[in-house]
């Protein structure tokens, strides 16, 4: 690998893949809109190399992701908005604000003191670009993943004291909201009431993560990985067997899952 490579050539790359005479067509038919899903695909590819500790495919990835954020910001340089350099300039320049107790010399008590003026920071800065919105909650933005922004709410709620002490209330919480969710089904309602009261339950959810300090899509992925693991062992299982998946009842499928997670944690199967 060459390492004396840097951010400038990367940067001469993607102004030749623009190049609207020379360039790459699908490069150039590109915008803000139609590289967005991408820059949100590159991200989750990251999270998923950190979760398989694959130090090869996460330099990968982060190449990718950087990728992103040079496509995005030549297409800004190209409509006369702002450049690579001004973005470099910033995020520094906020990590910088931010972090007063590292290079301005304040000093918090604990990380809890830090979280309220790294907050009260963020707020300040949304005054200044005009933002007339006061509640403990402005700033959230929409268009993050809905688990994300359930996260984000509750973190901000918090840090006014809008909280509950510790796990324990939070999975009386859990309880209650499927008691409702199930009597919704027992009353046959319609799907409307259904997403409202399922939708209570999963944002208790994140909350449980929260106050367990569980990441809670690192916990979802977890969870995916686990059953497509077990289910394709379960196809293997019922090919060997000589009879496919689809062709067997769901207690014989049971009974191929049972068997599958007593290969994985002993005679006990484990979760």
């Amino acid at each position: 690998m060459d390492r004396s490579r840097d951010i400038g050539e990367l940067l001469a790359i993607m102004a030749r893949l623009r190049d609207p005479e020379n360039g790459c067509p699908w490069d150039v038919q590109q915008d803000f809109d139609s590289i967005s899903a991408y820059t949100l695909e590159e991200a989750y590819e990251v999270a998923d190399a950190i979760d398989r500790r694959d130090m090869d495919d996460l330099r990968d990835e982060l190449g990718d992701l950087l990728l992103q954020v040079v496509f995005h910001a030549r297409m800004a340089e190209e409509a006369g908005h702002f450049d690579f350099t001004d973005v470099v300039g910033a995020i520094s320049d906020k990590m910088v604000r931010r972090h007063p107790h590292v290079f301005a010399g304040a000093s918090f008590a604990d990380t809890e003191e830090q979280t309220r003026a790294w907050e009260a920071i963020k707020a300040t800065e949304r005054k200044d670009k005009g933002e007339s919105d006061t509640s403990a909650l402005a700033g959230v933005a929409r268009g993050l993943p809905e688990w994300k922004r359930a996260l984000k709410l509750q973190k901000r709620a918090a840090a006014v004291g809008f909280d509950w002490p510790d796990h324990r209330p939070v999975l009386d919480k859990l309880e209650e909201e499927l008691d409702e969710v199930r009597a919704e089904f027992e009353q046959g309602s319609d799907a409307a009431r259904l997403q409202d009261e399922i939708g209570d339950m999963l944002f208790v959810m994140v909350n449980l993560a929260r106050h367990a300090d569980i990441d809670f899509s690192r916990a979802l992925r977890h969870a995916n990985t686990k059953f497509e693991r077990r289910f394709r062992r379960m196809e293997a299982i019922a090919a060997e067997q000589g009879r496919e998946m689809a062709g067997r009842d769901l207690a014989d499928q049971e009974a191929l899952w049972q068997q599958v997670k007593r290969e994985e944690s002993g005679p006990d199967g484990g979760s």
